[in-house]
């Protein structure tokens, strides 16, 4: 019974490489401050404005440069030094971050300012987050990429909980705004750190020497030839813009459990958590065309259930079971596509792969409030999220080579203890 328990807990043997472990130290301080600037970023617009469409508009204008420098950044990514890069794109989020506390702390209160700053930080952030993806595989062997992208999932999920209750207690302070862009500032140093530290990343393979526009064309052309990888992509759009029920939360809170707002917010990352800590299978299961669609279908039907009660705490434990499946799903999503491409192409498919994570909850935020104030909130949060349940399930079936996907042997010989010693 004792192994039994060991073996369903987090597979956390990655920790046991010097590089990944500085890397996931990095990163997960660098998402507190990261989700402490995503919540301070808005408020301050709507204390400069009073007007939530110019805080829609934030979003939007991170939006365009994620899909710009996402795209290109994975085109760069599969012809350089990736570790160079990755130190690149994270020193310029860091100057942008303390372009922010500086605008905040001298009391500028410049609209067009605070936009320019949040489309230079999505761009910094596309790139480095592509680099970052790609650099994973190199650094980890391939039977531990599966437990490496668990322990990052579980930092992010970490950081969306811890950083905005920060966030919450810094803005009310005496220049709270600035005392919020300098806190993450100051946690960013330690992802800093992490990538100077990182071996040389070179790409493997031949390096492609076509144009940057053409060489982020062969990248989704790639993805369009092999099924496996563009119903990955699929299922997780079809997720996040069809039962992402985040943007329906202040009308929830407000008219139909008359409060905890707070509580939805932090639910599902609740429940992201709480799976991590018996994870431990996720890596064992080969059929992961199989478990994709499982997990993503559990989301979508318990999003649906969740839209449907009228009690706070039936609400809150279905998104903390959809925040459950919600990293399976992470997981699998990102190992399929991290192990399945030649490291060649792996920067422009991370690049893919940053577009849709980041901007899918964005689609799905403008989906959701559209079908409500025309439907109503009980379509557009439950009637959505069975389509998305319809649609995935339905196209596993159909694509049948996603369906019977298995995990392939890794091309890395290498084993966990040569890697340690590099």
């Amino acid at each position: 019974m004792a192994r039994k328990l060991f073996g369903a807990t987090m597979d956390t043997r990655p920790l046991a490489l010097a590089d990944y472990r500085r890397l996931l130290a990095g990163q997960g301080l660098s998402y507190i401050g990261t989700a402490i600037t995503t919540v301070a970023v808005p408020l301050e617009m709507y204390h400069l404005t009073r007007s939530s469409l110019y805080v829609g508009l934030t979003g939007l204008v991170g939006l365009v440069p994620l899909v710009i420098f996402g795209l290109y950044g994975g085109a760069v990514a599969d012809r350089v030094d990736r570790r160079k890069l990755y130190l690149g794109a994270a020193v310029m989020t860091w100057l942008v971050t303390v372009g922010l506390f500086l605008q905040a702390l001298l009391q500028a209160e410049s609209v067009g300012l605070l936009l320019t700053l949040v489309a230079l930080q999505s761009a910094a952030f596309a790139v480095s987050s592509t680099a970052r993806g790609a650099i994973i595989p190199r650094v980890v062997p391939s039977e531990l990429v599966s437990a490496a992208n668990t322990l990052s999932q579980t930092a992010g999920n970490l950081g969306q909980v811890a950083g905005p209750l920060v966030a919450g207690v810094l803005v009310v302070l005496p220049h709270g705004y600035a005392v919020c862009y300098g806190l993450d500032a100051l946690l960013f140093a330690a992802l800093l750190y992490a990538a100077f530290r990182l071996p040389p990343v070179k790409v493997q393979g031949d390096i492609s020497e076509s144009s940057g526009v053409r060489m982020v064309w062969e990248g989704l052309r790639f993805i369009g030839s092999h099924p496996v990888l563009w119903m990955s992509f699929a299922v997780d759009i079809a997720a996040m813009v069809l039962a992402m029920p985040t943007a329906l939360f202040p009308e929830a809170a407000a008219t139909r459990f008359h409060g905890g707002a707070g509580l939805l917010y932090s639910a599902i990352a609740i429940g992201a958590i709480a799976a991590a800590v018996f994870s431990g299978w996720v890596g064992r299961v080969r059929r992961q065309g199989v478990a994709l669609t499982a997990a993503v279908a559990v989301w979508a039907g318990a999003v649906a259930l969740a839209g449907l009660t009228h009690t706070l705490w039936v609400a809150v434990g279905l998104l903390m079971c959809a925040g459950a499946a919600d990293l399976v799903s992470a997981v699998y999503r990102q190992t399929m596509l991290q192990t399945y491409a030649p490291d060649a192409m792996r920067g422009r498919l991370q690049g893919v792969f940053t577009v849709v994570v980041a901007g899918g909850p964005r689609l799905g935020d403008l989906r959701a409030g559209a079908m409500a104030s025309g439907a109503g909130m009980t379509i557009a949060w439950s009637g959505a999220a069975l389509v998305c349940l319809g649609l995935v399930v339905t196209g596993a079936l159909v694509v049948r080579t996603f369906w019977n996907y298995t995990t392939q042997s890794s091309p890395d010989p290498r084993s966990v203890a040569q890697l340690a010693t590099e």
